[in-house]
């Protein structure tokens, strides 16, 4: 019934859900796979379909494995103070550009913000990823150079690395 309603909810670890209400398709739960089907299509269903493999893909992906996005802070002379608090769910930037102005972040849900021990970097990481890498493009919008010549002001945070949480051992 739930595959009828196009909604699709995966658990294993963790848990994810994400409806496809909105597309015209039939979704079929098989013995080892999903079968997509959509009657008539014309172009744009036809590439909805692949969409929705990924999206699908992405879901097994992050219930079994997480994404962890690795941020840097890149500063030329005011060092950038990166604290996480209420539960690793918010972030607050200080001294960027040397302003007193405090940025918050609040992340999204099922996200969290660990410090990864090195200097000046953090861990974004969660089992959505669309959750986790909005939540980093979050903070790295936060600490945009306004009204100054951003060739010149490299400032802020930014993503370096893109991962797992875990990996899964090879078969």
């Amino acid at each position: 019934k739930q595959w009828y309603q196009r909604r699709v909810a995966i658990t294993a670890g963790g848990s994810l859900k994400k409806s496809f209400k909105h597309l015209q398709c039939e979704l079929t739960l098989l013995k080892k796979s999903i079968d997509i089907k959509v009657h008539f299509p014309n172009r744009k269903a036809v590439a909805c379909v692949r969409t929705i493999c990924s999206h699908i893909n992405n879901m097994f992906t992050g219930v079994q494995q997480g994404y962890k996005y690795k941020m840097k802070s890149v500063y030329a002379h005011f060092p950038i103070n990166i604290n996480i608090i209420n539960d690793n769910t918010h972030v607050e930037v200080h001294n960027f550009l040397g302003e007193k102005f405090v940025r918050r972040v609040n992340l999204l849900p099922g996200v969290t913000c660990k410090s990864t021990g090195n200097k000046d970097e953090i861990m974004v990481e969660g089992n959505d990823v669309e959750n986790v890498s909005r939540s980093a493009a979050l903070i790295q919008q936060s600490t945009t150079v306004k009204n100054k010549d951003i060739r010149k002001f490299l400032d802020g945070v930014y993503v370096s690395e893109k991962t797992f949480i875990q990996e899964l051992a090879e078969e």
